[in-house]
């Protein structure tokens, strides 16, 4: 994102001298963190000195004095805060015989702040095939591929804006393909060519298992119980093997109990027990990041009076995903521990 190096039409004064001896061109644009605005005097003939007398829209005053020898490009940088500033003044240049010539200046300049984009959750229908976002500056185009977890890119190019004001909710979507979405990636320019870049990965899978079943108030894995986990190991490993190679997976394991007992009691055995189930996962091989988090009795399958022995509720959830998955009307925040 370089700022583009533009001539600055300047009136100059009727002095031939200091049309020949120097020149004077503007970097009207920089983006925080690389570089300044900048005017550039190119000195063509021999002078004794100049000196740049500058008043800036907000009442600052630049000035700066310089020189050098023919050939010699002096940068004079421009102090600014980020935004877009009117610079009123003149170039005064001295000559080895003691003249002076004035060079009125006007422009523009600006400093350009990061380019923000915004998306929440909300804005991404994945099965509507759409989502929205807006930018902090107008809005000029942005390059969008969509991939899918069959490997196939359900669409790959870019989407035209009209230079829509910050903040306005701009929406791109794509056409139906075989699988289930694994990846959006957006980079999203605003009118001066500045982007900012963003990446999705809306995918996740449940696996689907029998349910291990635990002693009362206990967190331990019974030896009979062990088969279904390995089965359930089996699951996932081909889940890995099918997906990874498309982006870098994740297992996270939720675990949940009946309304028989006290709620934090039941949310902590909870959260043992979906990490032991973690744990012997991860003794049986698996290798990809695992995460664990106990909802207790606070997000039922099946919606019972306190003090009910359901068990529909007794129950885990194994999920394949890239990001924290989406979870439908959590309790509360999951805090996903890593085993």
């Amino acid at each position: 994102m370089n700022a583009r190096l533009l001539l600055l039409c300047l009136t100059l004064t009727p002095l031939c001298a200091l049309a020949d001896a120097v020149r004077v061109s503007l970097r009207p644009k920089a983006s925080v963190g690389k570089g300044l605005p900048a005017l550039q005097v190119h000195i063509e003939e021999p002078i004794a000195g100049f000196e740049l007398k500058l008043k800036r829209s907000d009442g600052q005053e630049v000035k700066v004095k310089g020189g050098g020898q023919p050939g010699v490009t002096r940068t004079l940088s421009l102090e600014q805060p980020e935004g877009r500033f009117h610079y009123e003044g003149e170039l005064v240049v001295r000559f080895p015989n003691a003249e002076e010539a004035s060079m009125p200046l006007s422009f523009d300049a600006e400093l350009v702040g990061p380019l923000r984009m915004t998306l929440v959750p909300e804005d991404v229908d994945v099965p509507g095939r759409k989502l929205r976002f807006s930018l902090s500056r107008p809005a000029s185009r942005v390059k969008v591929t969509v991939l899918m977890d069959t490997g196939e890119k359900a669409f790959e190019g870019e989407v035209p804006f009209q230079g829509e004001p910050a903040g306005t909710p701009l929406e791109v979507t794509w056409p139906a393909a075989k699988g289930k979405v694994l990846r959006i990636s957006l980079q999203a320019f605003d009118t001066s060519d500045f982007y900012t870049e963003l990446e999705l990965f809306p995918w996740q899978v449940n696996i689907p298992h029998e349910e291990v079943v635990f002693p009362t108030g206990s967190a331990d894995v019974l030896a009979a119980e062990r088969r279904k986990l390995d089965a359930s190991h089996g699951l996932i490993a081909d889940a890995v093997s099918r997906y990874g190679r498309f982006a870098e997976l994740r297992l996270y394991v939720l675990g949940h109990t009946d309304t028989v007992g006290d709620t934090a009691a039941n949310r902590e055995l909870s959260l043992k027990r979906a990490r032991s189930i973690a744990t012997y996962l991860r003794k049986r091989g698996l290798k990809l990041p695992i995460f664990y988090e106990g909802f207790g009795e606070q997000a039922p399958s099946l919606a019972t009076p306190d003090e009910t022995d359901e068990a529909a509720n007794r129950r885990a959830e194994y999920i394949l995903a890239v990001e924290p998955p989406t979870l439908s009307q959590p309790p509360f925040a999951p805090q996903w521990r890593k085993l």
